[in-house]
């Protein structure tokens, strides 16, 4: 489980020396495997525009790029990517920098013609396990400068940490944040919320078919929702916690999992106004997320389309990947829910498909989270959709105590 430093001080005032916040997660029984630094900036690296582009007869895998780094300077720089054009503002390590992983960038040449430095990727700054090509920065950006800072990227300390069974709450930043608070002696403040107006009343009917598994199913609905891009903190902080940004709806969502231990799905609420939670049928199919036509078991537990009970999500685990969230989405319904533990990691295992929710619901999710998630859920979408407005009138239905 990997925690932030950067979020656990948002949330209580903890010491900023990541030695001592490591010492007293290890007092606390919360050990940590691993102490990793991210988001520091890589001297050397400067921010660049792409002025002209070749091709060379003789290197069809590769680019010549010609760059100006602000200084006046043309630069020759060969690239073996191919997702940047002429305009585009990439970062360029210079001649001798020293890379994250130990590589020193020399003048070195292809086909007789040097290269005076590398166009960089995210990966190769250290900003992300993975990436599809440079890092193509935003078109305003000064020439000359750090991306680091151009992005304005927080230099922070992830904590690996293995924790036993018993604490689930500590799945979350908010649950490992209280247990340090009490250990300093400080408030827990827990995370920033800003849901501005609220809108009016507005319930979406759900139906449970299964209370022994489902012992509670919440809906919260959102309009006036802009799909795009997430903020570069939100992206840059899924990274650091290994996951990959979406867009501002699913980033949000995950988040609000990484944070508060609250796993949540967010549904086009034009697609899916209604719900009800039910089995599965033999032979039954439901397409997920990541693309696989999975064959249901009738163990396995589904949250369905109210309207046509045709499913949109293998509970507790994944998504149907026909009702996710598009461009053209502008209607959310927020769902958040408890699911009976054993039953959600019988049907991980069965469909090889361990995710970080079915990691949390298999070890238990507070029931009673779920308004603050999607407060905090509203607050995160607000930075980039300003006019989405979480309603009044959530919709709570609750089997067990």
């Amino acid at each position: 489980m990997k925690v932030l430093l950067s979020i656990l001080r948002e949330m209580a005032d903890i010491p900023a020396d990541p030695d001592a916040v490591a010492l007293a997660l290890n007092s606390l029984g919360l050990a940590v495997e691993e102490m990793i630094v991210v988001g520091a900036p890589v001297p050397g690296v400067v921010t660049a525009r792409i002025l002209r582009m070749e091709k060379h007869p003789d290197a069809a895998k590769v680019t010549r790029c010609f760059v100006d780094a602000g200084d006046g300077q043309e630069r020759h720089v060969w690239c073996g990517a191919t997702n940047m054009k002429e305009g585009d503002i990439v970062p360029l390590a210079t001649l001798g920098t020293t890379m994250p992983n130990g590589m020193e960038i020399a003048r070195r040449g292809i086909l007789g013609i040097d290269s005076e430095g590398m166009l960089c990727s995210e990966v190769e700054l250290g900003m992300s396990d993975e990436s599809s090509g440079l890092l193509i920065l935003p078109n305003d950006v000064q020439l000359g400068v750090s991306p680091f800072d151009a992005l304005g990227i927080e230099h922070d300390v992830v904590f690996d940490l293995d924790l036993t069974r018993n604490r689930a709450d500590c799945w979350g930043h908010l649950g490992v944040a209280r247990d340090l608070a009490a250990h300093f002696g400080v408030a827990l403040r827990g995370p920033r919320l800003d849901i501005g107006s609220q809108g009016s009343a507005t319930s979406l009917p759900v139906v449970i078919d299964a209370p022994d598994n489902c012992g509670s199913f919440s809906l919260s609905y959102l309009s006036n929702v802009v799909v795009g891009p997430s903020p570069r903190w939100v992206s840059a902080r899924l990274a650091h916690l290994g996951m990959r940004s979406i867009n501002n709806v699913v980033d949000a969502s995950n988040l609000v999992m990484l944070e508060l231990n609250q796993p949540n799905h967010a549904y086009d609420a034009e697609k899916v106004s209604s719900f009800r939670i039910r089995f599965a049928q033999a032979g039954e199919t439901l397409t997920t997320l990541d693309g696989q036509e999975r064959t249901l078991h009738v163990d396995d537990l589904l949250i369905c389309n109210g309207e046509s009970n045709v499913g949109v999500g293998l509970a507790g685990v994944m998504g149907d990947l026909h009702s996710e969230i598009t461009d053209s989405t502008t209607t959310l319904a927020l769902e958040s829910a408890w699911f009976a533990p054993d039953p959600i990691r019988f049907a991980a295992q069965r469909h090889g498909l361990r995710s970080e929710a079915s990691i949390r619901f298999e070890r238990g999710v507070n029931p009673h989270g779920w308004l603050a998630g999607a407060e905090r859920f509203v607050t995160i979408l607000r930075e980039t959709s300003p006019n989405a407005t979480l309603h009044t009138g959530a919709t709570l239905v609750q089997t067990a105590s």
